[in-house]
């Protein structure tokens, strides 16, 4: 399927927004005073931080 050039642009900064807010759910999680009980919602929040940078990745090499 083909993307503009804008739709791949859009598609990036919407992934570096959820990015940035994942990452700061971690932080936020891994903080608390009982992180332990938070684990499931830390290990999924890493997962998708990693689909995200994959699909980052895949964004920036479709736009070269």
């Amino acid at each position: 399927m083909e993307y503009s050039k804008e739709d791949l642009v859009e598609a990036k900064r919407q992934i570096d927004s959820t990015l940035h807010k994942l990452r700061e759910t971690i932080k936020t999680f891994e903080g608390k005073e009982n992180a332990e009980r938070y684990k499931s919602q830390i290990t999924l929040a890493r997962r998708r931080v990693k689909a995200f940078e994959i699909a980052n990745y895949l964004i920036e090499e479709e736009m070269k």
